[in-house]
């Protein structure tokens, strides 16, 4: 079996549970293959706009298995609430053992101060009148991911490359590549102002990693994407920040391990 990472920092975000365009299965398998002294959960992990009882997969409820285990090995787990869980905000500073629930998080790696936060702050559609007519245009989302999700199974089953074209179409928006230059806009700006040396968000679905600089001092932004279109998360180790994303191929070899485990028990069983 593949030895697993350690990593003194994980950080993911949009993950989306209990929705059609959540990668349980490959969330899942990164989150096996690492061994963190923190995860922070940096918003909506579990949506709650879109929650269903008629929909929450076995995928989806083990991802949330894994994290409880990784708790319970002794990772320091910091859920960070977002919008789409906004919900648990009440219950902000809850701490049980390794699991804390949290609005924001401030952090010294290495000397550096890192303000850590999932970024919804910026966005006016999330709040009032606005939140509703962003909720419905959620719904309008999920359907582009559950047409998106088809039309991969189909390009599966022809042995091709999945493809993104919710993520093509996001892109190609000219006022969603505007709302996303004024988010890290706005983000990096308020930190060179509080004086942090990092500002880590999610919300936008859009991973980053760049320098921001003005004429009162820069930062380094960052963002860890999401686990709908983009499947990535970021990482710090060795004083440095990188962005993980998810490739297949590198979990075939451990997969068809499990698998061939899986076999020789039943084989077992039944002889």
């Amino acid at each position: 079996m593949k030895r697993k990472r350690k990593i003194p920092l994980v950080v993911l975000s949009d993950v989306h549970l209990g929705t059609y365009g959540c990668q349980a299965k490959e969330l899942l398998q990164y989150l096996k293959s690492i061994q963190p002294k923190m995860l922070v959960l940096n918003g909506d992990i579990i949506d709650m706009w879109s929650f269903s009882k008629s929909y929450f997969p076995a995928a989806h409820m083990n991802v949330l298995r894994q994290i409880i285990k990784m708790s319970n090995q002794g990772t320091r787990v910091i859920y960070i609430t977002g919008n789409h869980d906004e919900a648990l905000r009440k219950y902000s500073d809850f701490i049980l053992g390794n699991f804390e629930l949290a609005d924001k998080l401030i952090l010294e790696l290495d000397g550096k101060k890192t303000w850590i936060f999932h970024g919804d702050v910026f966005d006016s559609s999330t709040k009032g009148y606005a939140k509703i007519v962003a909720k419905l245009g959620g719904k309008g989302y999920d359907l582009l991911i559950l047409i998106n999700s088809f039309i991969n199974w189909v390009l599966v089953l022809l042995g091709k490359e999945k493809r993104s074209y919710s993520k093509i179409i996001k892109d190609s928006v000219k006022k969603a590549v505007s709302f996303v230059s004024n988010f890290e806009t706005t983000a990096a700006e308020i930190a060179i102002q509080k004086k942090y040396s990092y500002v880590v968000c999610g919300h936008i679905h859009k991973p980053q990693m760049k320098e921001v600089e003005n004429e009162h001092g820069k930062v380094m932004y960052l963002n860890s994407g999401d686990w709908v279109e983009n499947l990535t998360a970021l990482e710090y180790k060795k004083e440095k920040w990188s962005i993980y994303k998810y490739n297949k191929a590198d979990y075939l070899h451990h997969d068809n391990n499990e698998d061939k485990i899986v076999n020789d028990i039943i084989t077992k069983i039944l002889s």
